[in-house]
């Protein structure tokens, strides 16, 4: 029941949907609902009273009444739209209802996102549709594209605050281009002479990119005092809500992609962030403030932004004061692993994490050690994995800690090893640990071996691409690991007594263990040849002619084409 004594919607849409036949009608009349709360009479749909056990007849007239009411109803501008509507079959033409749709009113950064991606996608698809020559639905789509741009401007123009000088002149600029478009296209529909018609593409193409670079000026430039105004607001404010909500807004900014996280770089987010983080009256807000660091520092200006303010030495602290909460440690954990990343060519160069690598390598394995869920555990090890990309010293001092240990020990507990994704992070430590001599006696100690030959059998429980990926990293680091442990005959013969041989034989002869995958195919035949060497009598004769008497190419060749027999 509502607070009012009324009924809920849901008890409605259930009515609905039994006397209707069909859950499809209680969906729509929903919609209806939502859109069209007031009913005949003054009444609200949340405040029909049930009248005891009358009340399924009671709601199947009120519903008919109410549709009948509805023929009688309507609204002049929703008609005009709905007149004004082509009708055409083309596939193009079922999203416009789509990007008809406009912001909400009085927020200006919404706004400038929502006109945004509509704007981009009408210039995609001119693009698209002058390259087919379809003329008329060039001219249709150019006209519609300065409607977006004209309702862009007026609207930003109402919300946002005065306009700057520049940016007046960039409007002109869009418009008056835009006008260009529709005009041009529409004597492109006029034309019959394929020459001529052909010179004129070539023009409408040029307009089209000059209509998308001022388009991008403008964004850029209305994007920016966007995020100066946001990050103007967290250095003032002292209120933990208008700095959670602020914060809150730019976290949502940097999921729009790489650009706008320059954008905020350049304005001095990451400096603001970062006061954020210094502040202990803001404690509670470190979580989100870490999480939107972690997101800025995608691009090569938030690292450097990062480094200007010491911020390595910020996310130490917090790593090492065990006042904190797990979720800040986490967080803080993650904008290390994106630091860190050896994926960015920019994070190489980061000299201040040196100084501070042994305090963070060494909370990063209690965290590990503390992990209270999954999502803690991967960022942690996430951080630790890159870390061992970044400094060689790393490998040394992870051992030093007993990280083999603690990760070993983690991956038999399924709170916190639970995913692909997390062994992906577990094996790639291993793998870079196993080029020092004393990381074998380390792995034979704790079993490792045996934990190493799970990997290379390591399946995606959902098939989605990002985990059968992930699954395919799993096995071609834990056969690079085995190939490099297997230098220690100690280690190899574990590895031949755990039957790895046996699996190893399979990965390069059956495609489908290794999802058809040439880099876990390399590995394989790697670790193989390498515990071959070592214990040899392990391998059949047609295997050792076939997958280790050969040159690694020519094996390679010979198991990439091989089909599965299903006989």
């Amino acid at each position: 029941m509502c607070p009012r004594g009324g009924v809920r919607v849901t008890e409605h849409v259930r009515v609905w949907g039994n006397v209707q036949g069909h859950d499809c009608c209680g969906q729509a009349l929903l919609q209806i609902g939502i859109n069209m709360m007031a009913l005949p009479g003054g009444r609200h749909l949340d405040t029909i009273p049930l009248p005891g056990q009358r009340v399924h007849l009671m709601q199947v007239d009120s519903v008919q009444r109410w549709m009948e009411d509805l023929k009688l109803m309507t609204e002049c501008e929703c008609m005009c739209v709905l007149q004004a509507k082509p009708i055409s079959l083309e596939e193009d033409t079922q999203s416009d209802v789509i990007l008809a749709g406009g912001p909400g009113p009085g927020d200006p950064l919404q706004l400038l996102l929502k006109r945004g991606w509509v704007i981009s996608t009408e210039l995609r698809r001119i693009g698209q549709k002058l390259a087919q020559d379809r003329w008329a639905r060039v001219h249709s789509m150019s006209v519609r594209l300065t409607c977006h741009a004209r309702s862009m401007v007026s609207e930003y123009s109402t919300v946002s605050r005065s306009s700057s000088q520049e940016m007046g002149q960039i409007e002109k600029l869009l418009m008056e281009k835009c006008s260009e478009l529709s005009a041009i296209t529409e004597r492109c529909l006029q034309v019959e002479n394929e020459h001529v018609l052909k010179s004129m593409k070539a023009c409408v193409s040029e307009t089209l990119s000059t209509l998308g670079q001022h388009f991008g000026q403008l964004l850029e430039l209305a994007l920016t005092r966007e995020v100066q105004a946001l990050v103007r607001k967290i250095n003032a404010s002292d209120n933990i809500y208008i700095t959670e909500s602020t914060t809150g807004n730019l976290f949502s900014l940097t999921q729009e992609g790489a650009p706008l996280c320059r954008i905020i770089a350049k304005e001095g987010g990451v400096v603001a962030l970062f006061k954020v983080c210094r502040q202990d009256s803001f404690r509670c807000l470190y979580p989100q403030a870490l999480r939107t660091l972690a997101s800025i520092c995608c691009v090569e200006e938030g690292v450097h932004q990062l480094e200007k303010v010491d911020g390595v030495l910020c996310l130490a602290d917090i790593l090492t004061d065990d006042s904190h909460s797990e979720a800040t440690r986490a967080e803080a954990a993650a904008v290390v692993a994106q630091v860190t990343s050896p994926h960015l060519p920019f994070t190489q160069h980061l000299g201040s994490f040196l100084e501070s690598m042994e305090e963070i390598v060494t909370a990063l394995i209690k965290l590990c050690q503390e992990a209270s869920s999954g999502e803690v555990f991967l960022l942690a090890s996430a951080a630790l994995a890159n870390i061992t990309f970044f400094d060689t010293m790393a490998c040394e001092l992870l051992l030093q800690l007993n990280a083999i240990r603690v990760l070993l020990e983690a991956c038999s507990d399924k709170q916190r090893v639970d995913t692909p994704y997390t062994r992906d992070q577990i094996v790639t430590i291993l793998a870079n640990l196993s080029v020092l001599e004393q990381c074998a006696s380390d792995i034979i100690q704790e079993n490792g071996v045996q934990l190493i030959m799970g990997m290379l059998s390591e399946k995606p429980r959902s098939g989605t691409p990002a985990e059968v990926a992930a699954c395919e990293r799993v096995q071609q680091k834990a056969a690079v690991t085995l190939a490099r442990l297997s230098r220690d005959p100690e280690v190899a013969r574990e590895a031949v007594r755990l039957s790895c041989m046996s699996r190893l034989i399979e990965l390069c002869r059956s495609p489908s263990e290794r999802n058809s995958s040439d880099a876990v195919l390399v590995a394989c035949l790697a670790a193989l040849r390498r515990l071959a060497g070592v214990c040899p009598e392990g391998l059949q004769d047609s295997d050792f002619q076939q997958l280790v008497q050969p040159r690694l190419v020519d094996s390679f060749l010979l198991c990439s084409n091989m089909e599965e027999s299903f006989v």
